[in-house]
């Protein structure tokens, strides 16, 4: 009998703070340990269906329009990886959210039956404040948080952190920050020092190992791999296995 999914969704409203490397390589990273994940990529950019090489014909839009059912929207990325996709298509599908009377909790809904198939969910989030993006938080309720080592994704998470707030009170959720995770850091640079600093100050209790600066992690990507597949002896390997473990202990 399997136990109860944990569910995340990985979101910061900055973009370029390697946010679906980070949810590929930790999602893949679990998978590798025997433990059923499914990711469910909500970014009409698609990026995640990119990174794994796969190109799909039936995506998250179909689920949210009831073209499909979500079981048939499902992609084996890898072992124990499954990938629901997104593409372009999906800009129509937040139009067709709008027009609906639980607009706030389409995923949730659609997606009730289908969570309970696998120990971990991730989510992956378009860098923007937007109806999709509420129906993941409402959806997942534990945040994932990359952090670039750039002044304005400290503005990011405070914004990120402001609205669950809000979402909590208006819908009586427990939305939570799980981790805050720093990319992209580079410990002999002084604004990553400046930024490290910051994050530490107001958040301590939730800053993650981070996941030092290191071009293999976008030509993994580039290739279509995770970072496992691409480079496994790298510092970027270790990085992201330090954090996978950090997931997997964290208690929700």
């Amino acid at each position: 009998m399997m136990g109860k999914v944990k569910k995340f969704c990985v979101i910061n409203y900055k973009g370029g703070t390697g946010k679906t490397c980070t949810l590929i390589n930790i999602a893949y990273a679990i998978s590798k340990r025997g433990l059923r994940v499914l990711v469910v990529d909500t970014d009409p950019q698609g990026s995640t269906s990119y990174h794994l090489g796969i190109t799909p014909k039936k995506t998250l839009y179909d689920i949210i329009t009831k073209k499909y059912s979500p079981e048939e929207c499902i992609y084996k990325a890898r072992e124990n990886l499954d990938l629901i996709a997104s593409n372009e298509h999906l800009f129509p599908g937040e139009t067709y959210m709008h027009k609906q009377k639980n607009r706030e909790t389409i995923l949730k809904d659609r997606f009730k039956d289908l969570f309970n198939n696998y120990d971990y969910v991730f989510m992956d989030c378009s860098p923007s404040i937007n109806l999709m993006n509420q129906n993941v938080l409402l959806c997942a309720e534990n945040l994932l948080i990359p952090v670039s080592m750039d002044y304005m994704t400290l503005l990011g998470v405070k914004q990120l952190i402001n609205n669950t707030k809000l979402l909590n009170k208006n819908f009586k959720t427990s939305i939570k920050v799980s981790k805050i995770i720093p990319t992209f850091y580079n410990r002999h640079n002084n604004k990553t020092k400046h930024v490290h600093d910051s994050l530490e100050r107001i958040f301590s209790k939730y800053i993650s190992s981070p996941i030092r600066a290191n071009v293999t992690i976008s030509e993994a990507a580039g290739q279509g791999k995770t970072i496992y597949e691409f480079a496994p002896t790298s510092s970027a390997a270790n990085d992201f296995d330090k954090l996978t473990e950090e997931v997997l202990n964290y208690e929700q």
